[in-house]
């Protein structure tokens, strides 16, 4: 039997973009986007639902979010599910599923650009170091250091 994960969202994002290092050096941004659905309840009432999302991007990808993104932007993010569990320093297990990027689009003006230009995108598939970070084996959030 045949699976898919793919993932496609636009979003806004919540808060700057997070860049971290893993201890070989590899970049790691954490992206918190809110997804909003407008929808009509079964009154007719039209309602709206926000789902807050976080996105991984890797190596040259999340440099380059860091550097253009900020809070409020709206982004398409192309990616997969990547489910993640480490030990807490308190001992407990911990779990989360978030969206692995595989390609960023930057949608709205307003950008980082120091000449005052907005920013593209990044887009393309992920790069092989990038493909090495799902699955068992992927870095832990304790792994990765802040950048300094």
């Amino acid at each position: 039997m045949a699976s898919l994960n793919k993932v496609l969202l636009i979003g806004n994002l919540t808060k700057d973009p997070e860049l971290r290092y893993t201890p070989n050096g590899t970049a790691v941004a954490n992206i918190r986007i809110a997804v909003n659905r407008k929808f009509k309840d079964r009154s007719g009432e039209l309602k709206e639902d926000v789902c807050f999302v976080t996105v991984t991007a890797w190596d040259k990808q999340a440099e380059i979010c860091n550097q253009y993104l900020q809070k409020g932007r709206q982004v398409f993010v192309e990616g997969i599910l990547q489910s993640r569990s480490w030990d807490a320093p308190d001992g407990q297990k911990r779990s989360t599923i978030d969206v692995r990027a595989e390609r960023i689009q930057f949608l709205s003006p307003g950008g980082k650009m120091a000449d005052g230009s907005a920013a593209g995108g990044v887009q393309g598939a992920a790069s092989e170091s990038s493909e090495s970070h799902g699955g068992e084996g992927a870095v832990r959030p304790e792994d990765i250091a802040w950048e300094e």
